[in-house]
């Protein structure tokens, strides 16, 4: 299993890291990638893959939801030097394995949509300089996304659709970009959860990742509580039952996936 979305960096961590990391492991984790979300946590973020090389993997992003705190140029012009110079440094053992978390939350209101679709698609634009796959952030943006994306659907981009909980009709817009997957998580366990439904009408197993989204969004038995990548296992209990499929396969194949997504982590270029 992997992990593809855990702000494990996060300060709800901090007091034991180890041992969350370690209790991830023994549940068959292999490993867990970091999305970055402002400049001033970036540091952080790198500290902790350097930490644990080899098992934590780094982004690099300005989350949506962040764009105001800063001078949004400058905060962007900091982030891409950063990404730039360390894709080039060749003792950087921690190189950032993609563009994110970015994209658009119109969830609380749309005061700043101009400036987070400004945001958004310069970003989209080191994925596209860099070579680098996109982790995305959508929420009650599904339009405003589609619209942006398509504006760079040539350039044959890659990366997920972070945690996914929309309608067929959502997933089918997204899915159309083929170097995408949808990320999954604990929301598929929840009780009035529509997504078990969409799932089996029209997302194939070859097109998820798992993510928890950590500390966020806790898989049912532990709703409510801190979530952390060791609950991932009760994400593929779900997706196994939605996929009529034994777990094994479900692992494998999402395994597969996210090769193809992020084919320049470390981790996949040791196999």
């Amino acid at each position: 299993m992997i992990d593809t979305h855990s702000h494990i960096d996060g300060p709800e961590f901090a007091d034991d890291l180890d041992e969350t990391i370690q209790r991830a492991k023994d549940e068959g984790v292999k490993c867990i990638f970091i999305p970055g979300i402002c400049l001033k946590d970036t540091p952080h973020i790198f500290e902790l893959c350097k930490k644990y090389e080899g098992y934590l993997y780094p982004m690099i992003g300005l989350h949506p939801e962040n764009i105001m705190d800063e001078d949004y140029h400058y905060v962007l012009d900091e982030m891409e030097k950063m990404l730039k110079n360390m894709l080039a440094d060749e003792s950087c053992t921690t190189k950032p394995i993609a563009v994110g978390e970015v994209g658009i939350d119109l969830y609380w209101d749309d005061t700043h949509k101009t400036e987070q679709i400004e945001v958004f698609e310069k970003q989209i634009i080191w994925a596209e300089k860099y070579d680098l796959p996109l982790m995305i952030h959508s929420r009650n943006a599904h339009k405003e996304l589609m619209e942006v994306m398509e504006r760079h659907r040539a350039s044959n981009l890659k990366g997920v659709f972070h945690c996914f909980s929309g309608t067929a009709e959502e997933a089918k817009d997204l899915l159309s970009f083929p170097g995408f997957m949808l990320g999954i998580g604990g929301v598929c366990t929840f009780k009035k959860s529509t997504l078990p439904e969409v799932l089996k009408e029209c997302i194939p197993m070859d097109r998820i990742v798992l993510e928890t989204d950590s500390p966020y969004l806790a898989p049912v038995p532990n709703r409510g509580k801190r979530n952390e990548s060791a609950f991932l296992t009760h994400i593929v209990d779900k997706l196994s039952q939605v996929y009529g499929i034994e777990k094994p396969v479900l692992m494998l194949q999402t395994e597969e996936n996210v090769v193809k997504v992020f084919s320049k982590c470390s981790f996949f270029n040791k196999k």
